[in-house]
């Protein structure tokens, strides 16, 4: 067996994968190229490096339990013009993980609100940096199977590991008392040492309605808007942009 299938077979073995894909390039380079081996090893650690750090971020958005993937450059802010595109990159950039902070996105259905808080959390997540999409109806159906079964403390101590937390829509179904108690002990815990994004279609003035007292409600918009960007959008819905979009697609070709 040659030196050269032995090298192969040992970087397959080692799971080198971008190393083994580009060692023949590097090694016509070395003979025909005034480059040093050091230089061509150092190309080829890069490009392992790079492949890894790629895989590992394409795992972690999909354990991250996204809606869809769609980033700041799907977002149409011609059509939105509420939304600040500089705010919003600035908030890609992550620096509110660093203070612990929070962002909260509030509007009627359909303005964006999840298109938003997605593409943040594809930030965090790509980064390598523990993120958790959930739908705030989901994290009150988990919430109540705990309460059920007296372990409700697993379910608070399971959504604060999270270095970017996303609950997305709250307001849509009001809750009892019992499970908002649950949902401000989680919001509790994270104050201050992890950051949230909320995305709520209603006025904090509507919350005590949705959390089923007014306290609770007051206690946990106080943990949430301390140490916060919270960003209103009053935008035409995006449903309704594409409906008229599909329509008049129909039409031209009727």
């Amino acid at each position: 067996m040659s030196t050269y299938i032995k090298l192969i077979n040992n970087l397959e073995n080692l799971k080198l994968t971008r190393i083994k894909e580009y060692i023949p390039i590097h090694l016509e380079e070395l003979k025909t190229k005034d480059k040093s081996l050091s230089e061509s090893l150092l190309e080829l650690t890069n490009k392992e490096i790079e492949f890894r750090e790629k895989r590992a971020a394409e795992v972690n958005i999909k354990v991250s339990n996204f809606p869809y993937l769609k980033t700041i450059h799907d977002f149409d802010f011609i059509y939105q013009p509420s939304v600040k595109k500089q705010e919003i990159k600035d908030l890609c950039t992550l620096r509110f993980l660093e203070g612990h902070h929070n962002i909260l996105f509030i509007g009627s259905s359909g303005v964006g609100k999840t298109h938003l808080a997605t593409s943040i959390g594809i930030e965090a997540s790509s980064k390598r940096i523990s993120t958790y999409f959930i739908h705030f109806n989901d994290l009150i159906d988990k919430i109540k199977k705990a309460h059920a079964e007296n372990r409700h403390e697993y379910i608070i101590k399971h959504y604060s590991k999270y270095k970017l937390l996303i609950i997305d829509e709250i307001g849509y179904l009001p809750i009892e008392k019992k499970y908002s108690d649950i949902f401000f002990q989680l919001i509790a815990k994270r104050y201050e040492k992890k950051s949230t994004i909320i995305t709520t279609n209603q006025p904090f003035s509507k919350w005590g309605e949705v959390f089923g007292d007014n306290i609770i409600a007051t206690a946990i918009i106080d943990r949430l808007v301390h140490h916060s960007s919270i960003i209103k959008i009053t935008g035409k819905s995006y449903r309704i942009k594409d409906k008229l979009a599909f329509m008049e697609t129909t039409k031209q070709q009727q």
